[in-house]
């Protein structure tokens, strides 16, 4: 059987990631392909849970340490149980987040060491990438004011702006490392142009 293919969706928050996830999903299963839609952190039953304690506003203050471990606790059950047995059996997987977030979000805004999550990245994934990885971009300004509309702000919706703005330059570092793989989509412009971004940057799977 032929393994399917990975794609992956990244962002701060408030840049459409869920509207496009869906747009994603229909516009493969227009060409007959099987997709799977899932999320980071969460996915599983296990993952879910981890995801609520990720988030709970109100929880116990979370260590960077323990929250990067959470996160990849996360997606070490998200990948043996969802995303690599969906692959194997030929199904497309579209992820809302993967492991860029933790590159942005755990690298960037909560300033750690690079080298830590690039071993974890190795440990937990071993040669697991995704095909296409799909970055929602827009000012900070822009993703928060979608944010604020929302009846519950969970904790990483609570940060700073400075948080914010340091998770979207981690992100654009690592579409800059990875240009062939990370493609950017300017998510403040219309809706139907981002779409079509989104559907030319699918092109390359699809041939």
């Amino acid at each position: 059987m032929i393994r399917g293919k990975f794609i992956t969706l990244e962002g701060v928050e408030g840049v459409g990631k869920t509207t496009n996830l869906a747009f994603i999903k229909e516009h493969l299963e227009k060409y007959n392909i099987p997709v799977v839609v899932t999320r980071e952190p969460g996915g599983t039953l296990l993952a879910e849970k981890i995801r609520q304690l990720l988030l709970d506003a109100d929880s116990e203050a979370i260590s960077e340490q323990a929250e990067l471990l959470m996160m990849f606790a996360a997606r070490a059950q998200h990948i043996k149980h969802v995303i690599e047995p969906a692959l194997a059996q030929g199904n497309w997987v579209i992820s809302d987040r993967f492991t860029d977030a933790t590159f942005a979000y755990q690298g960037g805004g909560r300033c750690m060491k690079v080298s830590t999550i690039e071993w974890l990245e190795q440990f937990v994934q071993g040669p697991l990438r995704p095909d296409l990885t799909l970055l929602l971009d827009a000012p900070i300004e822009v993703g928060m004011a979608r944010v604020k509309k929302r009846a519950v702000i969970d904790r990483f919706e609570a940060e700073k702006m400075s948080f914010f703005e340091r998770v979207r330059r981690g992100y654009l570092v690592q579409m800059e490392l990875y240009p062939e793989r990370i493609k950017l989509i300017k998510a403040n412009q219309p809706l139907v142009e981002v779409q079509r971004a989104i559907s030319e940057a699918l092109r390359v799977l699809l041939r």
